[in-house]
């Protein structure tokens, strides 16, 4: 195997979403990160990239890491980190902080007994 050939580090299988930016195409993109280890990942959807396009993909729980396309198949590709991360953050859970949305309701009892409706 040649000193080079980097497939056999280790990966965590996930789905997460991220944000994209490729040199040379506007704006930010939504991809799908379905691998990652210490110096990379594999995504797909987002635009059509080419091989060797400096790319920074914003990575939940660390922000913004500089990569290159390494390779392009279909609608995946694969970034190459220029420095390594520690993909275990990325699977930590997200901080609650002032920013972090609330998917719940607040308890019935907090809410004005005038504010409910009998059905």
């Amino acid at each position: 195997m040649p000193a080079n050939d980097h497939r056999q580090i280790t990966r965590d299988s996930l789905f997460v979403m991220a944000d994209l930016r490729i040199d040379g195409i506007e704006g930010d993109h939504r991809i799908r990160v379905r691998n990652l280890s210490a110096g990379g990942l594999m995504a797909e959807g987002g635009p059509a990239v080419q091989r060797g396009q400096v790319a920074w993909v914003n990575v939940r729980n660390i922000g913004w890491v500089e990569g290159s396309v390494a390779w392009v198949q279909d609608n995946r590709f694969g970034i190459a980190f220029r420095e390594d991360i520690d993909p275990r953050v990325v699977r930590a859970p997200l901080e609650a902080g002032e920013s972090t949305p609330r998917f719940v309701r607040p308890p019935l009892s907090t809410l004005e007994q005038g504010t409910l409706r009998k059905l």
